[in-house]
């Protein structure tokens, strides 16, 4: 997926797949991120960028996650559970998530380097100064962690 089309064209080779094994709700997501990606690459006006994608895709992700918490905060279910399929199928076009290990570990590295550079162990007021530091390692390192968690783990370490 480094050229820029790429997911694009992955995703439609998945759709044509999905549709002849008849598999409905697999088939209209994964329309809804050909069409997420699309809209994107026309509002950019250009092709996206491997980054682009992937943060669309983490936005479709978002967007669900925050349909389940209102679904089941309705007491409705069964729309939760079709929203939480849908995150199942665009998690496949994403890098792997970070494990709570090793998103420990990141975050650990990151408030040390932090230390390191002003002299003394950030405190919770340095927040941002560390998550701007876990983002970059984990934009370096091609891996993804809900900012949420991140910020959680951030703050854990932070008071400690």
């Amino acid at each position: 997926m480094t050229e820029a089309g790429a997911l694009e064209a992955q995703v439609t080779q998945q759709v044509i797949i999905a549709m002849k094994a008849r598999d409905a709700v697999r088939t209209t997501t994964l329309r809804l991120i050909k069409n997420a990606l699309k809209n994107k690459a026309i509002e950019k006006r250009a092709l996206l960028t491997a980054a682009e994608e992937q943060q669309a895709l983490a936005t479709m992700i978002k967007q669900r996650r925050d349909s389940i918490e209102q679904f089941t905060k309705g007491n409705r279910p069964e729309l939760a559970a079709a929203e939480a399929a849908e995150i199942v199928v665009i998690e496949e076009f994403l890098p792997k998530a970070l494990d709570e290990r090793a998103l420990h570990a990141l975050v650990a590295e990151a408030v040390a380097e932090v230390a390191a550079a002003t002299g003394q162990k950030p405190t919770p007021k340095e927040m941002g100064a560390v998550m701007k530091a876990v983002q970059a390692r984990l934009q370096a390192s091609g891996l993804r962690a809900e900012g949420r968690i991140v910020s959680e783990e951030v703050k854990r370490q932070l008071a400690s």
